[in-house]
């Protein structure tokens, strides 16, 4: 089963439509328009199952080697849920992950601005 299509998400500057543009065994694929924002949601079933949902984003920028030219760059941000076969609910997982939200957006970002810094 796949999320809704197309997906929306909002990097500082307005929301951007992600369509659907793959699916795979367990992994679904949505990107801009343009190409520089795709959103990617796995699932991995093994001794644990593990979701992931990643966002990668690219963009041009100053070369910091070459005064004269621009070059691409990429950043990725993802939340990755792990969990034994059994033992835990959707609601708890969902609880926990909720948990870990309100952290790090707590007061305006400041743990997740914190961190983002490389502090720990």
């Amino acid at each position: 089963m796949s999320l809704a299509d197309p997906q929306s998400i909002n990097i500082g500057a307005g929301a951007v439509s992600l369509p659907r543009v793959s699916v795979g065994s367990n992994t679904s694929t949505y990107t801009s328009a343009d190409g520089n924002i795709s959103l990617v949601v796995s699932n991995t079933y093994a001794k644990r199952t593990r979701r992931a949902v990643r966002v990668n984003v690219r963009k041009t920028a100053a070369d910091p080697l070459f005064t004269d030219r621009n070059a691409p760059f990429t950043s990725s941000v993802y939340l990755v849920i792990d969990v034994p076969p059994t033992g835990f609910t959707s609601a708890e997982v969902v609880s926990i992950s909720t948990g870990l939200m309100t952290l790090l957006t707590a007061n305006t970002n400041a743990a997740l601005t914190k961190i983002s810094a490389g502090e720990n």
